[in-house]
């Protein structure tokens, strides 16, 4: 069993509006997973949804607006920010600033790993469907 993971041997996952360079891959815990998320200037994935989720973000470096629902309200986010995303909260988060937007994603499963997604590339392979990205470019980008 591993307990220690190293955010720089990451599997990268290059996704039209965003990088996530996956560290620990929900196949590998029991109730959770973890990414970096990496966001260009001007670039924010799509609004979203996780209901078996329940998502923390520690802002790492960057500048970023959090949106929650439709609100065209948006919270600023910044190094050493941490923000929970509950499940069924549909969220997005913009990159604010001339630079790289970088943050550590901590995904937990309350009721335990997804079955219907019980690895990270089964999850991703659903986004792809779901916004019509070709999940085999998604994966082989670096």
């Amino acid at each position: 069993m591993k307990y220690v993971f190293d955010t720089q041997d990451t599997t990268h996952y290059r996704f039209p509006t965003h990088v996530n360079d996956l560290v620990i891959d929900r196949a590998e815990a029991t109730a959770a997973e973890v990414f970096v998320v990496v966001l260009e200037p001007g670039e924010a994935p799509p609004l979203h949804v996780h209901h078996d989720t329940e998502q923390i973000f520690y802002v790492l470096e960057g500048k970023g607006l959090l949106q929650i629902g439709d609100s065209a309200e948006r919270l600023a986010v910044k190094p050493g920010n941490v923000v929970r995303i509950p499940p069924s909260t549909y969220h997005r988060i913009f990159c604010d600033g001339d630079k790289p937007l970088r943050y550590l994603s901590v995904d937990c499963f309350p009721g335990g790993r997804p079955i219907d997604e019980p690895t990270w590339d089964s999850h991703v392979l659903t986004n792809c469907k779901m916004f019509g990205w070709d999940f085999e470019q998604v994966k082989r980008q670096k």
